[in-house]
């Protein structure tokens, strides 16, 4: 890294993270930013192995928090989702300081138990994006990323953010559906709640919209609106409703309005959307 350069730290809160992937990163901000201005840097502890994580829960936590509070460090990048910040989000976020609260943090899926924690404690520059993995997918994909990462700012941006004008935050289905009654869930109230999954059966996506907008704290918020739900499980029988039709049966029957699509999910075209 050289001196003056934006340096964004990357960490592994969840599942492992290949080595591959991360020098496919490098070189990928290598072409794009040949004068580093803008530099990533992987903490370490994103290449150990615990079983399934991206090493055991303390190496998580410690690494988290390390790269968070550095001063040296300007933003926080999540690798990828998988499984596993949520075993670690309550013992991170109360020794984050000062200087952690001034960054900004992007990620989706499974980051999204961190950031909704992080949210719920007052933290002001979160954001539901693209991660660092996705950087290679596509251009347009990791420079609007970078773009907010850098400066708050992307055209990069989920486009109805403009039209309904109130906060909003997005999660992957099953992250905000398991935080709802956990010490990590924030108050959404008014705020509009995008959504998306995937990898699952479309009777799981019923099941947790029946969970989800039965909870009085959710039916607080301002409306849903959907994202892409992609490489959904076969069902035997077929279900015999799409989810966007699951999605406003649900908010339908809860009182919550259902307020239309979202540009977001597990895909190159996920749109970032910032927190509040």
């Amino acid at each position: 890294m050289i001196a003056n350069s934006f340096k964004i730290g990357v960490v592994c809160a969840s599942s492992r993270f290949p080595k591959a992937r991360a020098e496919a990163v490098q070189a990928w901000m290598a072409e794009h930013y040949p004068d580093r201005d803008v530099s990533v840097v992987f903490h370490p502890a994103c290449f150990l192995k615990h079983g399934h994580f991206a090493g055991d829960d303390r190496a998580r936590a410690e690494a988290f928090i390390e790269y968070a509070n550095d001063p040296r460090i300007d933003a926080i990048w999540f690798a990828r989702g998988g499984y596993g910040s949520c075993r670690i989000a309550e013992a991170v976020i109360p020794r984050l300081n000062a200087v952690a609260r001034k960054k900004r943090y992007m990620g989706y899926s499974d980051a999204g138990s961190l950031l909704a924690g992080m949210y719920k404690a007052g933290f002001e520059h979160l954001a539901h994006g693209p991660m660092a993995s996705d950087s290679v997918r596509r251009d347009d994909t990791a420079e609007g990323a970078l773009a907010w990462l850098t400066t708050g700012r992307t055209d990069w941006i989920e486009p109805s953010l403009a039209i309904d004008r109130k906060p909003a935050v997005a999660f992957n289905l099953t992250i905000i559906d398991q935080l709802v009654g956990t010490d990590l869930e924030p108050d959404l109230t008014d705020h509009v709640l995008m959504i998306e999954e995937v990898s699952e059966a479309l009777y799981r996506v019923d099941r947790m919209m029946f969970h989800l907008t039965g909870q009085a704290s959710i039916r607080k918020v301002a409306g849903i609106r959907l994202g892409r739900v992609s490489d959904v499980t076969p069902n035997d029988p077929d279900f015999g409703l799409t989810a966007e039709e699951i999605v406003r049966y649900w908010c339908a029957r809860s009182g919550i309005p259902y307020l239309g699509e979202a540009d977001i999910g597990h895909d190159r075209d996920n749109k970032v959307v910032p927190f509040g």
